[in-house]
């Protein structure tokens, strides 16, 4: 079979568009959640999008924590180092991380931070960086010119009032340009009202979030590799991406495979468990985990596969996982089967988790790793008010489209017709949990 000129570049661009989508992922996601901040909220970079509520269903950001206040600083420094200001813990604590433009995580702040719950200013520093670092900041160097933090103000309880001191703690972090000086104002934009937006499309629209991010951020030595294969799909750094209507149906078509890509992948990491007979899993591999940790400059490793699933999937990282924060995902009920939105399942949390924070359970739609949309809530947690628990200090959890007679409190709502998944977090993870001598079972399907 000979293939003329054209169907060779065609072969060539669909297959480079495939890998440099799953290559551009983190960047892509990061530069939906920057859209978002400014299309839906109104707001601008080195300013801080915070929820004064907890989340709902109108933030479409991929597996965020509806039990806890997030309060989020988009960073931009090609004007000079900005300023985050974490407070003391006291009224209050954060537990978060500073991730650049590719969502690798720079440093953690807040208890399980530099600071270890003291309060400190933190000092973003540009990757062209040569100057001194002042006096009394903590520096934090970012490959790239932009990013965001992700800081949970950790609540107390689940009251309105224990929400609203969440809120206010929050809103004493302080973020501004260092040339501003101490006393610069910082602007707070509040999302809870409207959509927040940042799911990732998988269409020829994915190239052009990717080429903002090739726009604004410097080559990075790892992904140099990367130059020729995006001048394929007709990205160039210094030249405007400009797509004609055939290239775009590649590109489209390309996209298309990439999602069914990540969705297998993503399936396959839940054949290696964190029980060795259970149904939970982490959801990511300890290689993505070890290079990120690492700001991917460990020889010889560069999990971009991983990562890219990871990324489809959920934002932010920890510079540290397991420090402030552990998560274990489930896609299936204890007998294997896949969770199904409209039957019913139960899930008995036992007493004495080891937190030193909070545990919480939620409910995503499956398929766009969001909060389930149309429903009162997406998650249930320790700091649930009213949350029935036993005299032995477990807790039963119910999902499915109705709520359980009797079980209202206890009921994660799911759609009709739609699969989901569950993911629960552990803040402030104990020994007990790593070593598994405290184990969280399976859910259960029920009749």
């Amino acid at each position: 079979m000979t293939l003329t000129l054209e169907q060779l570049a065609a072969r060539s661009m669909y297959r480079r568009a495939v890998e440099a989508a799953i290559w551009g992922i983190p960047a892509v996601n990061f530069d939906a959640m920057y859209q978002a901040l400014v299309r839906d909220a109104g707001g601008a970079a080195n300013q801080i999008v915070y929820w004064s509520r907890l989340l709902d269903s109108r933030n479409q950001t991929l597996t965020p924590n509806p039990d806890a206040v997030y309060v989020m600083p988009f960073y931009d420094t090609t004007g000079g180092p900005v300023v985050l200001e974490v407070p003391p813990a006291q009224g209050g604590s954060i537990t978060g991380s500073i991730d650049d433009a590719w969502q690798c995580a720079i440093g953690d702040v807040g208890l399980a931070g530099s600071d270890a719950g003291k309060g400190g200013r933190y000092l973003i520093l540009p990757p062209d960086f040569d100057g001194v670092v002042p006096e009394g900041y903590l520096p934090m160097p970012s490959p790239t010119y932009s990013g965001f933090a992700l800081l949970r103000s950790n609540l107390a309880g689940g009251s309105d009032a224990d929400v609203a001191a969440a809120v206010d703690y929050g809103k004493r972090v302080r973020f501004y340009p260092l040339g501003d000086g101490d006393e610069a104002p910082t602007t707070f934009v509040d999302a809870s009202d409207g959509p927040f937006d940042a799911t990732i499309a998988y269409d020829a629209s994915f190239f052009e979030a990717l080429d903002r991010r090739v726009q604004a951020e410097p080559w990075l030595t790892r992904d140099k590799a990367m130059i020729d294969t995006l001048d394929t799909v007709g990205i160039q750094k210094g030249a405007p991406f400009a797509p004609d209507d055939a290239t775009r149906a590649v590109l489209a078509d390309a996209m298309s495979e990439v999602r069914a890509w990540l969705d297998a992948a993503y399936e396959r990491l839940f054949a290696t468990t964190f029980y060795d007979d259970g149904r939970w899993a982490f959801p990511g591999s300890l290689d993505l985990v070890h290079a990120s940790e690492a700001g991917f400059a460990t020889p010889d490793s560069y999990p971009v596969d991983d990562r890219g699933v990871a990324y489809s999937w959920a934002f932010f990282s920890a510079k540290t996982m397991g420090a402030g924060q552990y998560y274990l995902m489930a896609i299936h009920d204890d007998d294997g089967g896949a969770f199904d939105g409209s039957s019913s399942y139960r899930l008995t949390v036992p007493p004495n988790v080891p937190v030193t924070l909070y545990w919480s359970v939620t409910a995503y739609d499956r398929r766009t790793h969001t909060l389930i949309a149309d429903v009162p809530w997406a998650s249930r947690s320790s700091n649930t008010p009213k949350l029935h628990v036993e005299p032995n200090g477990s807790v039963t959890l119910f999902f499915g489209p109705e709520p359980p007679d009797g079980h209202r409190c206890n009921w994660i709502p799911t759609h009709r017709g739609r699969p989901f998944e569950v993911l629960c977090r552990f803040y402030g993870p104990q020994a007990a949990f790593f070593d598994k001598s405290w184990r969280l079972p399976d859910v259960e399907r029920t009749p």
